[in-house]
């Protein structure tokens, strides 16, 4: 899994591309903060490699919350910025500085 993160000049937003490899999947979603944890507004799409991509536009100089879910399972991005603690889920969340 990956992220990148390209700051615009232009204007007060950086584009991120969320790469998740799962070749085996049917459907990987983002979910987070940016977009208050709906899973039918970010799904990626998937690769002829196998890997789900998409890229989003964030507003910067903010942190996100967010967690993939992959074919219904809920899973972290390993190179997320930091982890936080979610009493809700019950797990960790990973935080994403922009």
């Amino acid at each position: 899994m990956s992220i990148t993160k390209q700051y615009l000049k232009s204007r007060p937003v950086c584009k991120i591309t969320f790469t998740v490899p799962a070749i085996e999947a049917n459907q990987v979603v983002v979910v987070g903060d940016f977009n208050e944890w709906n899973p039918e507004v970010t799904s990626l799409k998937k690769q002829k490699n196998g890997n789900f991509k998409g890229t989003f536009d964030l507003p910067k100089d903010n942190s996100y919350e967010f967690r993939y879910i992959i074919d219904g399972e809920y899973t972290n991005e390993e190179e997320a910025d930091a982890f936080v603690w979610n009493d809700f889920g019950g797990a960790e969340n990973a935080v994403l500085h922009v």
